[in-house]
């Protein structure tokens, strides 16, 4: 088989993989909203937060919804003190990028849409950002979609009733294809501490260089355990909360 033909039986491979499950959302019947009894806060200078509002104040919570039950969790924020652009959704799709993740493969989402409630006077909302880690040019994300690796999900905090501007993250590290891309043992702390390395090391990507501190808030918005955690997979309970500057 010449070259040209092996590369194109590649290509057609790894599309397949990636249309093999349509995306869709869990049971639009199975969700509620709560329209009353909000809060309405805001930032300050001296926030103890650091540029975030902790979700549970307003019936929010740092699970996702991944299903009916059971969510995956939001392990890494980036604090609304971060550079302007940073907070805006270009700014985050190039800050992905120079920390090794990318749009999904071939444009084309497949899995669950899962949904987010920040506490923010939206509800639960459609994850806003879905990247995976990108191994090398040409093949990208695609390769990942395959062989599986580093991801992230991401959801603006905005709404009403608590416009902090921060990202709420939630990332692991799952199996290949041929596991049906499940998370790998560990996978939710494997996934956000190699998120951080990547961040508080230092990046570049467009010309534009940047770097995190990192803080770390200690089993307060995160429970460690696995109860109510997709896959029945312990997680540390730590939460990055990220600063990222231009450098």
């Amino acid at each position: 088989m010449s070259r040209r033909a092996l590369q194109a039986l590649c290509v057609l491979l790894v599309a397949t993989a990636c249309l093999g499950t349509p995306a869709k959302r869990p049971d639009e019947d199975s969700f509620w909203h709560e329209d009353g009894g909000l809060t309405q806060v805001h930032l300050s200078e001296d926030d103890p937060e650091l540029g975030w509002f902790d979700p549970r104040v307003n019936g929010g919570r740092m699970l996702d919804f991944t299903t009916r039950h059971l969510g995956e969790p939001l392990n890494v924020i980036i604090s609304a003190h971060s550079d302007p652009f940073i907070l805006t959704e270009t700014g985050l799709h190039y800050y992905a990028k120079s920390i090794g993740f990318s749009e999904e493969c071939l444009g084309l989402h497949y899995g669950n849409i899962h949904l987010a409630d920040l506490g923010d006077g939206d509800g639960r909302k459609d994850e806003q950002f879905l990247a995976r880690q990108y191994y090398f040019p040409v093949w990208g994300t695609c390769w990942e979609s395959v062989a599986g690796g580093n991801h992230f999900r991401a959801w603006k905090q905005n709404g009403t009733v608590a416009n902090s501007g921060a990202w709420f993250l939630g990332a692991s590290k799952e199996e290949d294809s041929s596991k049906n891309h499940m998370i790998v043992d560990d996978g939710y702390n494997i996934g956000r501490d190699w998120l951080v390395h990547k961040a508080t090391e230092g990046s570049h990507w467009n010309s534009i260089w940047w770097r995190a501190d990192v803080v770390w808030n200690e089993n307060d918005l995160l429970h460690p355990g696995k109860e109510g955690v997709n896959h029945a997979i312990e997680q540390d309970g730590r939460v990055a909360i990220l600063i990222v500057n231009r450098v």
